[in-house]
């Protein structure tokens, strides 16, 4: 099984073609998208190419092939206009005999874990920073896992997202 991870589009319609060209080439079975897909949010610059009308597009021409969570800029206006569900604050995988619990990270995240147990997974966006680490709990161990941004990347890190395939997640580059 091959599955793509992606976070924060922010409405560019530039990275959001990008990611998809490259969704295609790298012949997954699913993209998942971790959020903050239209709206570039209050905090951030505009991304290159805003054009949240082309991203609905862009996406909506995908809709089968992706599994979404609800990020912080996400909302039911943006749900109305897209033809596959966003609006669920998390979503529960079953990777290799581990628990993936993907979230956008606004709630859950290495700092506030959700219900999850030692060697499972905690995937999120949300910080636009890439992540692959460890963290010591107080029940054992969990991996954190972060694709960053497609668009507005954040720490020096590139706009990046995620590949799981045999086992292992790899981080790629978009560009």
């Amino acid at each position: 099984m091959k599955l793509m991870f992606a976070s924060d589009i922010h409405g560019s319609a530039y990275y959001a073609e990008l990611l998809k060209d490259r969704y295609y080439e790298e012949k997954a079975e699913k993209l998942i998208l971790l959020g903050d897909l239209l709206y570039h949010g209050p905090r951030n610059d505009l991304p290159k190419d805003y054009a949240p009308k082309k991203v609905i597009e862009i996406l909506n021409g995908m809709k089968s092939e992706l599994l979404c969570v609800r990020g912080n800029c996400d909302t039911e206006v943006d749900q109305m206009v897209l033809d596959f569900p966003i609006l669920a604050d998390y979503a529960v995988m079953y990777l290799d005999g581990k628990a993936v619990y993907i979230t956008h990270g606004h709630h859950y995240n290495p700092e506030n874990l959700p219900p999850i147990k030692d060697g499972d997974i905690l995937m999120n966006g949300h910080t636009h920073v890439s992540a692959d680490e460890n963290i010591k709990t107080s029940f054992g161990s969990v991996r954190y896992l972060n694709p960053g941004s497609v668009s507005i990347p954040k720490n020096g890190t590139g706009h990046s997202f995620m590949v799981y395939e045999n086992g292992v997640f790899t981080l790629k580059n978009l560009i």
